[in-house]
């Protein structure tokens, strides 16, 4: 108990530092190089920082087991011919498949977030924020949360890419780790383009389009490799910036409300078109 108590305090500790460092970094940047020049409300500002010591702590206390049990699962279930040819490869190559194939599931998860109604009922909270910086990026439900990782993890396990024997226990933490860093500089309000990288990964303008309000909230999926959406056909990236952003889906003002209302009964509009 002592132990696991001394752990989590110190994972406490470490989001602390981090969340320092991202601050230090971001606000400065934000302020120098906005997009909208807009500022948070202070109660928005406020429930991000929740919602950040919540998508930092929930996955070590949700994903552990699921994790581990799909560990068990892919043991049983890849095939030996598919491990053995996945041991054999070069652990660069090994490691950027992984890559490509967490972020292919990740892709799919996140597409699937929106267009399923009952999955969109908890991704609806991500598109809340308005305007975008930097803590947007954890303002997610833990169920929204845990659906998408999942998405990225299982086909890592079940292509045998993960298989600890051959080293890649690390691939899906250094996936979530890098998804996570990578998110805040997506969502930071920065008014920058990276002319031909942005070919190659995704940036704050390709995925500022995902969150305009109405118009192409249903484009841009990616979290790194904007590739995907070409593939898949969702990538949209003009020269100029979104007019608007949020969603028109309803949300409660207070945190409790946010985190508890999708797992209630969807509620229907009356006849005035007032949600009862």
């Amino acid at each position: 108990m002592n132990a696991s108590l001394h752990d989590f305090a110190l994972s406490v500790l470490r989001i602390g530092i981090w969340l320092v460092l991202l601050t230090m970094l971001f606000v400065p940047l934000e302020r120098w190089f906005s997009a909208r020049h807009a500022p948070a409300r202070k109660r928005a500002w406020g429930q991000d920082l929740v919602y950040y010591m919540i998508s930092s702590l929930v996955p070590i206390v949700l994903l552990s087991v699921p994790v581990a049990l799909l560990a068990v699962a892919a043991k049983h279930l890849v095939p030996a011919a598919l491990t053995t040819a996945v041991a054999e490869l070069p652990p660069a190559l090994r490691i950027a498949l992984a890559f490509v194939v967490g972020e292919t599931g990740y892709y799919w998860g996140h597409r699937l977030s929106h267009e399923l109604p009952w999955l969109w009922r908890f991704h609806a909270l991500h598109h809340s924020s308005e305007p975008l910086h930097f803590l947007s990026n954890t303002r997610t439900h833990p169920v929204d949360m845990i659906v998408t990782r999942l998405f990225g993890l299982v086909p890592m396990y079940l292509t045998g890419l993960a298989d600890p024997s051959l080293g890649g226990s690390a691939a899906p933490a250094l996936l979530l780790v890098l998804g996570m860093l990578w998110g805040f500089f997506i969502h930071a309000d920065l008014r920058w383009r990276l002319g031909p990288l942005e070919w190659l990964v995704t940036t704050p303008a390709f995925h500022h389009w995902h969150h305009s309000r109405n118009d192409h909230i249903n484009r841009n999926y990616a979290a790194t490799l904007p590739f995907l959406d070409r593939v898949f056909g969702s990538h949209y990236l003009p020269r100029h910036w979104p007019a608007h952003y949020g969603t028109d889906t309803p949300q409660a003002d207070t945190l409790a409300g946010q985190l508890l209302d999708p797992l209630l009964p969807a509620r229907k509009p009356d006849a005035a078109g007032t949600r009862v």
